[in-house]
């Protein structure tokens, strides 16, 4: 969801921002965290492991107290984060977005209270493509350990075939991030109030309804990856949904979608079961980290969407 702000830059654009240097400090360090990016994740702006929030702040208050910001719009929607600003940029339009645990924020930044296990990352980029991005891998563990707003969830990891090798290597995963997840094969329990992992190929994995949406490009899923219906390849998009690469055989892929008001699914996928081998051994908080979604290629990390150098 799209925030707009005004504002003064409290370090370099490159610089890590530390805590206590924005407005309104005087909170107390907190399990909270706070992280600011830029092009979907790929220039780090701020990472606050211990932001200062106080008892009762909202997502727009912890942010001032922390970084140097103003409003528009009576103060509800943010405009510019250090010296970053929303609005167009070579005739694309960019904004600010935000999402609590890995979940794209359902109402603006003045009206979501921030609980103490949140991760808010704000992320500045082009929106041209889509203007809704329902879930994100970059907050790892979240929100499997911290849950969907205010609720910790059952984790169940579904996987086809069942016995895929990657199955067990995304089950220890979960269990080393702290996360017990139930196991077991495609579809066979689904409930409203379950956050799922699919893990298998993608000709194998289509027939889900959320993760079909891959296959429609980023307006319908969010996703900058496009599996072929066949389940031959998988296109890695940009930032404006071209074509930068395409998987094969030995790649994989780690996205996370929510079909309309369902919970977040995140999919572990590929075209073959070396792909998504491959994948599964991805699955950590290091590799994941301020990714909107993770491609393997012939065994390197790909960011995607994949954003130009120096762009």
């Amino acid at each position: 969801m799209r925030r707009r702000v005004l504002s003064l830059i409290c370090l370099p654009l490159t610089a890590i921002v530390v805590a206590g240097c924005g407005l309104g400090s005087g909170g107390s360090p907190t399990g909270a965290q706070l992280v600011v990016t830029q092009d979907f994740g790929t220039r780090p702006l701020a990472d606050l492991p211990q932001p200062q929030l106080g008892g009762s702040d909202t997502v727009m208050r912890m942010l001032s107290r922390n970084l140097k910001v103003k409003t528009r719009y009576g103060g509800g929607f943010v405009q510019t984060i250090n010296g970053i600003s929303g609005g167009t940029t070579a005739g694309r339009p960019v904004d600010w977005f935000y999402y609590v645990n890995g979940v794209e924020a359902g109402k603006g930044a003045t009206a979501t209270k921030v609980r103490k296990t949140d991760m808010i990352w704000w992320d500045h980029h082009d929106w041209a493509a889509t203007n809704r991005i329902p879930a994100v891998v970059g907050s790892f563990p979240a929100p499997f350990r911290s849950g969907v707003d205010g609720k910790k969830l059952p984790v169940r990891v579904e996987c086809t075939p069942a016995d895929i090798p990657a199955c067990q290597t995304v089950q220890d995963a979960m269990t080393a991030a702290g996360v017990f997840a139930a196991q077991g094969g495609l579809q066979q329990s689904i409930t409203k109030e379950t956050l799922r992992i699919i893990v298998g190929p993608w000709e194998r994995i289509r027939d889900d309804d959320t993760a079909r949406l891959l296959e429609s490009g980023p307006q319908a899923s969010g996703v900058y990856a496009r599996p072929a219906k066949n389940g031959r390849s998988i296109a890695i998009l940009d930032p404006r949904g071209r074509t930068t690469r395409t998987l094969g055989p030995g790649d994989g892929l780690i996205a996370a979608t929510r079909l309309e008001d369902g919970q977040p699914v995140w999919i572990v996928t590929a075209v073959d079961v070396a792909g998504v081998a491959a994948a599964s051994r991805a699955m950590d908080q290091g590799n994941l980290k301020d990714h909107f979604a993770l491609a393997v290629d012939a065994g390197r990390a790909v960011a995607v969407p994949e954003v130009a150098p120096g762009r």
